[in-house]
């Protein structure tokens, strides 16, 4: 019998798994793939998640792999250009974007060193119930072969947007939204490059340095168009790229591809019920949005430590069920709270329209660098978008 088994070995349910096992719970982490296994991925990590692994002790690892610090953003649209960064967050000033491969090893070996017992290559087809229906296990298959059963006090889903733990729990959307977009993205070679944004109607392109001197860049389109695209991926992205991002184009055309294109169409938008008797969602597998605002391995780490907070106040057992339902209750409550913001202007963001009002504020703060480190900020999300419209701000537009 475990305290807790966290389905789900990565961005959300490692560190799920490494903070409970610090806190002395018996922990089983399962993942369906094998490590190193990549995923597809924005792999940029704001400032607030950056502030996280440093507090965790696993941010030396994601510098030490190669991936350089990020402590300047670049964002075009039409004729503005704000090129800044966002306040430090808890001493950290620097984003990084690590490859998926690097930074889930990272996290999983880290929930290992703390005391989490990690099997790889096991999926799970079923949920155990107890008399009452109250979620008590998992049943898993085995990439070895067989079934196996396990049980714990809490079954933590956290097994990305098309969770199995969602699934067989029953969790319903609670709000849900139409897919906005469509993104296809590689790998350059010989491309210099910070972390750039350009957008233009219909189009939006996003490049970040990651390990092995290469440079993801990212071409979105709107979701109505995924079947063209697809059709002839290379053409479509590199015109997207040349007409919404003419510079990054041609320091592509002096670069080198270094791998295939990915992508994918299915960018869906939603919260899902966040919990039940027995079970609880963390990361993709609870909330997801559109990746054009790169906001998901640091909105997986803020659930990992909010549920992980909360769970290690029922107490060492997690036998008073009363006082676990509360602790879900208000995870549930302060991750909508804390991620509505966000969820809203990403799905504006993913409209892929240059709204004039937009280009009038960002006309109005681009010669204050104060205020353009505070519309970085926003982005990071070290602050909310409501400190941005200051007064004095407002009074310009």
């Amino acid at each position: 019998m475990y305290d807790v088994i966290v389905v789900g070995a990565r961005c959300a349910g490692a560190p799920t798994a490494m903070l409970l096992a610090r806190s002395g719970y018996r922990v089983l982490l399962l993942e369906r793939a094998t490590f190193p296994r990549d995923t597809l991925s924005t792999h940029y990590i704001h400032q607030p998640g950056v502030a996280r692994l440093a507090s965790w002790g696993l941010l030396d690892a994601v510098a030490a792999s190669g991936c350089p610090p990020l402590d300047q953003a670049v964002y075009e649209v039409a004729d503005v250009r704000l090129t800044g960064c966002s306040v430090a967050v808890e001493g950290q000033r620097a984003a990084y974007a690590p490859r998926r491969h690097v930074l889930d090893r990272i996290l999983a070996d880290g929930a290992v060193a703390s005391g989490a017992e990690l099997r790889e290559g096991c999926s799970v087809v079923g949920l155990l119930r107890d008399d009452d229906g109250r979620v008590c296990g998992v049943r898993c298959r085995s990439s070895l072969g067989g079934e196996f059963e396990e049980r714990a006090r809490l079954v933590v889903g956290a097994d990305g947007m098309r969770s199995a733990v969602a699934r067989l729990a029953g969790a319903a959307p609670v709000i849900e939204d139409p897919r906005l977009t469509c993104v296809y993205y590689t790998y350059w070679t010989d491309v210099p490059a910070t972390f750039e944004l350009y957008e233009a109607p219909g189009r939006w392109v996003g490049a970040a340095p990651t390990n092995d001197g290469a440079t993801c860049v990212a071409a979105y389109f709107p979701q109505g168009e995924f079947e063209t695209v697809k059709a002839d991926v290379e053409k479509a992205y590199l015109e997207n790229i040349r007409a919404t991002a003419p510079d990054m184009y041609e320091r592509l055309r002096s670069g080198r591809r270094a791998e295939r294109m990915y992508g994918t169409g299915d960018q869906q938008n939603f919260f899902r019920q966040a919990h039940g008797p027995g079970w609880v969602l963390v990361g993709d597998a609870g909330h997801h949005k559109d990746s054009i605002t790169a906001r998901g391995i640091t909105d997986a780490f803020f659930q990992a430590e909010l549920l992980a907070g909360l769970v290690v106040q029922v107490g060492a057992d997690l036998h008073d069920e009363a006082a676990l339902t509360r602790a879900l209750h208000r995870y549930g409550r302060e991750r909508d709270r804390q991620l509505a913001e966000i969820y809203e202007n990403t799905l504006i963001v993913a409209r892929l329209e240059v709204q004039e009002q937009s280009l009038a504020m960002l006309r109005a703060i681009a010669s204050d660098p104060e205020t353009v480190q505070r519309y970085f900020s926003t982005v990071a999300g070290a602050c909310s978008i409501r400190e941005l419209y200051t007064e004095e701000l407002l009074s310009r537009l």
